[in-house]
């Protein structure tokens, strides 16, 4: 794509597509991240929240 050819109100709207893409983007690799860390917490018996709110880093857990 030749950025040159193309007019400033084109520009405008690509950069708004390209923020949304952005966007867009993060959010979906917050919601892998999310989901994986959740699944290791499972996986280990814990639940994300309860690791997250431990911040003393002593087990509730029994």
């Amino acid at each position: 794509m030749d950025l040159e050819k193309l007019s400033l109100d084109e520009l405008k709207a690509l950069q708004n597509e390209v923020a949304v893409a952005i966007f867009n983007f993060e959010k979906k690799r917050k919601a892998e991240t999310l989901a994986e860390l959740e699944a290791l917490a499972h996986a280990k018996g814990f639940s994300l929240k309860e690791l997250l709110d431990n911040s003393n880093g002593k087990s509730t857990k029994k």
